[in-house]
């Protein structure tokens, strides 16, 4: 075959890609479309899901296995890529996500959903790290802002997409659809990578470094249900907080001393001896942090303040989502036309910082134009960030490092998001909880002692004065989560400014040209 992929095959003169490129590219956002997807569309069915199989006090783990088995199965996905190939470990991490998916759809009671979720998320982690990491061997860093505009659609339209995909499905063809849809889509994917990337077989002689996979999984377990648990499931200075705290902690710092002295670390520390990969590194994780604590507390605010509907609730986050498409697609091609990059991660931050802060002023009188423009900025500030992030990440790095700097990057924001859902939820729940015990008294207690986030059922039942509070409640706690994020953006900004703008690598000659900490071979 003439028309196959190999790693660095995209030209660099502006000539059009080679079809074979633009086959693997597309199955490369179906993947990636899978991995953003599924949470999105099982949301919208989980009441349908319980109300079948029951077990509702284990609702949360269904959301949970998957995303503790993603979250710790990333690095490691990563690492076996750079070990013993990138095509293979990215094909393997789709059936294992197709077999979850296919289990989970035939799940029979919610024990067995739980289990199969969290194969379905062990394949999810290397869904994404694969697709970042396939696209680093195949597109030149020069060239890959061009790119960027495809996987911010990609992600806009997951967003978007999802819940309505989601109620469509359960609707019309029932909950156990909404895992069996992957399967297809999983086929065309698997088909294409099959048929048309071939990227060089590689095999590593150290093997895989299990004691170091085992700390760094219990070490991430540990974080990821101290934000889950924490001020929900039990009190943040409970035992048990502080016994997964302690545990998280040491595993991390066994984790660290041994990857010194493991023969194949799962993550070389060396990668963060570049300034620019520790500072990519942290931007990701406060990137994660906000935005997935923006898109939990816009729509709740839009649909309990400004009385907008549930059911298109993926459509409420437009503004946001639109402006991070354009501005992603604009800081692509000036990247890849200019070489130049540093301006984007300064620039994002600042209008995230400023975005936040407009959202934080928000009240039960904001409009929805107002809150729309106020969504817009902190969009622009998302789309300046969001792929500069993991394109300079990869700059920094040796080619045989792709897989483990995509995964770590992946992984810190994931964690990033983590800790923005518990910490911005935990201060919003905290504030609903007073100002309902100020304007409502005991009823307003009683109303929010549950839960401090009310279905559109529950809040149409509420009296006149107490759904009134709820709404002030409501806004107060949207303006301490979104000021937090706001002062947490300050850091984003901070780290970008010390960002150096290395050349940027092209293909062919022109790789050498960009230092990285060692020469780079093709």
């Amino acid at each position: 075959m003439t028309d196959t992929v190999a790693a660095g095959a995209a030209p660099t003169d502006g000539t059009k890609q080679p079809r074979s490129v633009r086959v693997v590219l597309l199955a490369l956002m179906i993947a990636m479309m899978l991995a953003m997807l599924d949470n999105m569309i099982i949301g919208t069915a989980m009441p349908t899901i319980v109300g079948e199989l029951g077990g509702l006090e284990h609702l949360s783990w269904v959301v949970t296995a998957y995303t503790l088995a993603t979250a710790a199965s990333t690095p490691v996905w990563g690492k076996v890529g750079d070990m013993y190939g990138r095509k293979g470990s990215f094909i393997a991490s789709i059936v294992i996500f197709l077999i979850g998916s296919a289990l989970s759809g035939m799940a029979q009671d919610m024990g067995q959903l739980i289990a199969f979720r969290a194969v379905q998320g062990l394949g999810a982690g290397g869904l994404m790290v694969g697709v970042m990491a396939i696209i680093g061997d195949l597109i030149p860093p020069r060239e890959r802002g061009k790119y960027q505009g495809m996987m911010a659609a990609v992600m806009a339209l997951a967003m978007i997409g999802g819940p309505l995909v989601g109620g469509t499905i359960t609707d019309n063809w029932g909950w156990r659809w909404a895992f069996y849809i992957n399967l297809p889509l999983g086929v065309v994917a698997l088909a294409a990578v099959g048929a048309v990337l071939h990227l060089p077989r590689k095999w590593s002689q150290a093997g895989i470094d299990y004691l170091g996979v085992a700390l760094l999984t219990v070490g991430i377990t540990a974080i990821v249900l101290v934000t889950t648990w924490g001020g929900t499931e039990y009190a943040w200075t409970s035992t048990r907080i502080m016994e997964l705290i302690a545990l998280g902690v040491a595993s991390l710092v066994g984790f660290v001393f041994w990857q010194t002295r493991a023969a194949e670390p799962v993550v070389p520390l060396h990668i963060f001896r570049s300034l620019n990969f520790t500072l990519m590194s942290v931007i990701g994780f406060i990137v994660g942090f906000v935005m997935f604590g923006a898109t939990l507390f816009l729509p709740l605010y839009q649909q309990s303040v400004q009385g907008a509907s549930a059911t298109n609730s993926g459509l409420l986050l437009l503004p946001m989502l639109g402006a991070m498409l354009v501005t992603s697609m604009v800081a692509g091609r000036v990247t890849t036309n200019t070489g130049r990059y540093k301006v984007f991660p300064v620039v994002g931050s600042a209008l995230l910082v400023l975005g936040l802060y407009l959202l934080s002023t928000m009240d039960t009188g904001t409009s929805r134009l107002t809150s729309g423009v106020f969504m817009a900025v902190v969009g622009l500030g998302m789309g300046c960030l969001m792929q500069i992030t993991m394109l300079v990440a990869q700059n920094s790095v040796e080619l045989k490092d792709m897989g483990v700097a995509s995964s770590t990057t992946t992984l810190f924001r994931t964690l990033g998001s983590s800790f923005g859902v518990a910490v911005m939820g935990a201060l919003f729940n905290h504030r609903v909880q007073d100002v309902m015990a100020e304007r409502a008294g005991a009823l307003g207690s009683k109303v929010t002692e549950q839960s401090a986030q009310l279905d559109a059922a529950s809040l149409a039942k509420l009296p006149e004065a107490a759904r009134e509070a709820y709404q002030h409640a409501v806004s107060s706690g949207t303006h301490g989560a979104f000021l937090l994020g706001a002062a947490v953006a300050v850091l984003s900004l901070a780290a970008a400014v010390f960002v150096k703008e290395v050349p940027l690598k092209g293909a062919g000659p022109q790789r050498e040209d960009a230092p990285a900490p060692a020469p780079e071979t093709v």
